[in-house]
C-alpha cells in the first residue's frame, strides 16, 4: 500500500515564511511613511485659507506688503492645536512687494517631528499670477 503525503515539508515551510519575512521588510516601511503623509495633508491643507486670502489681497491691492494676518482678507494666524496642526502656524509675512510667505507646522503627534510647510509665492509684476512654490523640511522628509 501507498502512503498519502499529508503535509508540507519543512523546506517549503521556510520558503513561505522567508516570502512573507521579505514583502514584510518592504511593506512596513512604506506603510509608515503613507500614514505620515496621509496626517501630513492636514497641515498642507490648512495653508489653503491664507494663500486664498493673500491671492485675493494681491489683486485688490497691487502688491503684497499689506497682506499679513488678519488683515485685507488674510486670515489670523492659527491659534489652537487641530489634530495635527500646530498652534501659531500659518503665519503670513509680506517680504517684498511682489514675495509673501506662508508657513504651517506640524503638531509633531501621530508619527510626525514638527516638520514645517512653507509656500513662497512671487509675482513677475503687478498683476501678473502669483506662483507658489512648496519648501520646509517636509520636502526633504519626502511627506508633503
Amino acid at each position: 500500500m501507498k502512503k498519502v503525503q499529508q503535509g508540507f515539508t519543512l523546506i517549503e515551510l521556510m520558503i513561505v515564511v522567508a516570502i512573507i519575512g521579505i514583502l514584510a521588510a518592504i511593506a512596513v516601511p512604506s506603510y509608515q511613511t503613507y500614514t505620515k503623509k496621509a496626517k501630513f495633508t492636514e497641515v498642507v491643507s490648512a495653508a489653503a485659507p491664507y494663500k486664498l486670502g493673500v491671492e485675493i489681497c494681491f489683486q485688490e491691492q497691487g502688491d503684497l506688503t499689506n497682506c499679513t494676518n488678519g488683515s485685507n482678507g488674510v486670515p489670523l494666524a492659527t491659534t489652537a492645536d487641530v489634530n495635527f496642526v500646530k498652534s501659531g502656524s500659518g503665519t503670513v509675512s509680506g517680504n517684498g512687494p511682489l514675495t509673501a510667505k506662508i508657513t504651517m507646522t506640524d503638531s509633531g503627534t501621530g508619527g510626525l517631528s514638527g516638520s514645517t510647510f512653507e509656500l513662497t509665492g512671487t509675482s513677475a509684476a503687478v498683476g501678473s499670477p502669483i506662483v507658489w512654490a512648496k519648501s520646509g523640511s517636509c520636502v526633504t522628509a519626502a511627506i508633503c
